[in-house]
Protein backbone atom coordinates (compact mmCIF):
# COMPACT_ATOMS: atom_id res chain seq x y z
CA UNK A 1 0.00 0.00 0.00
CA UNK A 2 1.44 3.53 -0.87
CA UNK A 3 1.08 5.91 1.95
CA UNK A 4 0.89 9.66 2.47
CA UNK A 5 0.56 11.71 5.55
CA UNK A 6 -1.75 14.43 5.51
CA UNK A 7 -4.24 16.80 7.67
CA UNK A 8 -8.00 17.07 7.70
CA UNK A 9 -9.50 20.12 6.55
CA UNK A 10 -13.10 19.45 6.24
CA UNK A 11 -15.82 16.67 7.04
CA UNK A 12 -17.43 15.64 3.15
CA UNK A 13 -20.52 18.11 3.51
CA UNK A 14 -23.31 15.17 1.92
CA UNK A 15 -21.21 12.40 3.35
CA UNK A 16 -19.92 12.06 6.81
CA UNK A 17 -17.89 8.95 5.43
CA UNK A 18 -15.39 11.06 3.45
CA UNK A 19 -13.01 13.91 4.78
CA UNK A 20 -11.01 16.19 2.90
CA UNK A 21 -7.25 15.78 3.64
CA UNK A 22 -4.65 18.18 2.68
CA UNK A 23 -1.21 16.46 1.66
CA UNK A 24 1.98 17.31 0.26
CA UNK A 25 2.06 16.62 -3.76
CA UNK A 26 4.54 13.78 -4.35
CA UNK A 27 5.13 11.53 -7.24
CA UNK A 28 2.33 8.98 -5.74
CA UNK A 29 0.21 11.85 -7.37
CA UNK A 30 1.10 11.71 -10.71
CA UNK A 31 -0.40 8.02 -10.86
CA UNK A 32 -3.58 8.27 -9.21
CA UNK A 33 -6.69 7.92 -10.88
CA UNK A 34 -8.36 10.14 -8.24
CA UNK A 35 -5.84 13.36 -9.07
CA UNK A 36 -8.61 15.07 -10.96
CA UNK A 37 -10.55 15.24 -7.44
CA UNK A 38 -7.83 16.64 -6.20
CA UNK A 39 -7.61 20.66 -5.55
CA UNK A 40 -3.96 21.97 -5.66
CA UNK A 41 -3.24 24.64 -3.03
CA UNK A 42 0.02 27.07 -2.75
CA UNK A 43 1.58 27.12 -5.52
CA UNK A 44 0.85 23.06 -6.69
CA UNK A 45 2.80 22.13 -3.40
CA UNK A 46 -0.14 20.66 -1.51
CA UNK A 47 -3.13 18.64 -2.63
CA UNK A 48 -6.56 18.67 -0.59
CA UNK A 49 -8.22 15.36 -1.80
CA UNK A 50 -11.69 13.41 -0.97
CA UNK A 51 -10.75 10.62 1.06
CA UNK A 52 -12.90 7.78 2.80
CA UNK A 53 -12.78 8.68 6.40
CA UNK A 54 -12.86 5.15 7.89
CA UNK A 55 -10.80 5.69 10.81
CA UNK A 56 -13.29 8.71 12.01
CA UNK A 57 -11.18 11.04 11.59
CA UNK A 58 -11.99 14.78 13.22
CA UNK A 59 -10.70 18.14 11.42
CA UNK A 60 -7.25 19.11 12.35
CA UNK A 61 -6.41 15.54 12.98
CA UNK A 62 -3.04 14.18 11.40
CA UNK A 63 -3.39 11.47 9.49
CA UNK A 64 -2.50 8.46 7.16
CA UNK A 65 -3.68 8.27 3.71
CA UNK A 66 -3.21 5.00 2.23
CA UNK A 67 -4.27 3.48 -1.68
CA UNK A 68 -4.17 -0.16 -2.80
CA UNK A 69 -0.57 -0.49 -4.43
CA UNK A 70 -2.02 -2.56 -7.11
CA UNK A 71 -4.93 -0.04 -8.21
CA UNK A 72 -1.74 2.72 -8.04
CA UNK A 73 0.14 0.36 -10.46
CA UNK A 74 -3.03 -0.37 -13.21
CA UNK A 75 -3.51 3.25 -12.85
CA UNK A 76 0.01 4.20 -14.05
CA UNK A 77 0.07 1.64 -16.55
CA UNK A 78 -2.93 3.18 -18.14
CA UNK A 79 -1.64 6.52 -17.74
CA UNK A 80 1.96 5.50 -19.13
CA UNK A 81 2.35 2.33 -21.19
CA UNK A 82 -0.94 2.11 -22.33
CA UNK A 83 -0.65 5.63 -24.62
CA UNK A 84 3.05 4.42 -25.92
CA UNK A 85 1.74 0.92 -27.14
CA UNK A 86 -0.96 2.33 -28.77
CA UNK A 87 1.47 4.55 -30.37
CA UNK A 88 4.02 1.82 -31.59
CA UNK A 89 1.34 -0.79 -32.71
CA UNK A 90 -0.20 2.36 -34.68
CA UNK A 91 3.14 3.09 -35.99
CA UNK A 92 3.56 -0.71 -37.01
CA UNK A 93 0.01 -0.68 -38.56
CA UNK A 94 0.73 2.25 -41.08
CA UNK A 95 3.89 0.95 -42.10
CA UNK A 96 2.29 -2.38 -42.83
CA UNK A 97 -0.39 -1.31 -44.83
CA UNK A 98 1.41 1.03 -46.89
CA UNK A 99 3.49 -1.07 -47.85
CA UNK A 100 1.11 -3.31 -48.53
CA UNK A 101 -1.37 -1.38 -50.36
CA UNK A 102 1.76 0.41 -52.28
CA UNK A 103 -0.19 3.81 -52.98
CA UNK A 104 0.61 5.27 -49.62
CA UNK A 105 3.93 7.04 -48.24
CA UNK A 106 5.23 4.30 -45.60
CA UNK A 107 6.73 7.18 -43.38
CA UNK A 108 3.78 9.66 -43.62
CA UNK A 109 1.36 6.80 -43.24
CA UNK A 110 3.19 5.73 -40.33
CA UNK A 111 3.47 8.73 -38.36
CA UNK A 112 -0.82 9.43 -39.06
CA UNK A 113 -1.55 5.61 -37.88
CA UNK A 114 0.79 6.89 -34.87
CA UNK A 115 -0.90 9.84 -34.21
CA UNK A 116 -4.53 8.45 -34.76
CA UNK A 117 -4.02 5.50 -32.00
CA UNK A 118 -2.35 8.02 -29.63
CA UNK A 119 -4.95 10.59 -29.76
CA UNK A 120 -7.64 7.20 -29.60
CA UNK A 121 -6.00 5.81 -26.19
CA UNK A 122 -5.51 9.79 -24.51
CA UNK A 123 -9.84 9.26 -25.16
CA UNK A 124 -9.88 6.19 -23.83
CA UNK A 125 -7.48 6.38 -20.84
CA UNK A 126 -9.79 9.33 -19.94
CA UNK A 127 -13.19 7.62 -19.95
CA UNK A 128 -11.78 4.71 -18.32
CA UNK A 129 -10.31 7.05 -15.40
CA UNK A 130 -13.55 8.70 -14.45
CA UNK A 131 -14.91 5.14 -14.33
CA UNK A 132 -12.11 3.80 -12.27
CA UNK A 133 -12.40 7.13 -10.10
CA UNK A 134 -15.75 6.50 -9.03
CA UNK A 135 -14.51 2.79 -7.75
CA UNK A 136 -13.47 2.90 -3.92
CA UNK A 137 -10.48 0.88 -4.57
CA UNK A 138 -9.30 3.75 -6.53
CA UNK A 139 -10.14 6.32 -3.89
CA UNK A 140 -7.65 7.01 -0.83
CA UNK A 141 -8.58 6.29 2.52
CA UNK A 142 -8.04 7.47 5.97
CA UNK A 143 -6.20 4.18 7.79
CA UNK A 144 -4.95 5.81 11.17
CA UNK A 145 -4.88 8.59 12.64
CA UNK A 146 -1.56 9.74 14.20
CA UNK A 147 -2.24 13.05 16.12
CA UNK A 148 -6.00 14.22 17.27
CA UNK A 149 -6.54 18.04 16.92
CA UNK A 150 -5.70 20.24 19.83
CA UNK A 151 -8.90 21.83 19.50
CA UNK A 152 -10.99 18.97 19.63
CA UNK A 153 -13.27 18.59 23.53
CA UNK A 154 -12.65 14.99 24.06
Amino acid sequence: MATEEGVVVKIGSSNTSTAWVITTRSSTCKSCTSRHSCNANNGGKEMEVEAINSAGAKVGDRIVLSIQTASLFKATFLIYIFPILSLLIGAFLGQKLALDNGSQDPSGFSALMAFLFFGLAIVFVKLIGRAMSLKKEYTPTIVKIVTHSSNQNS
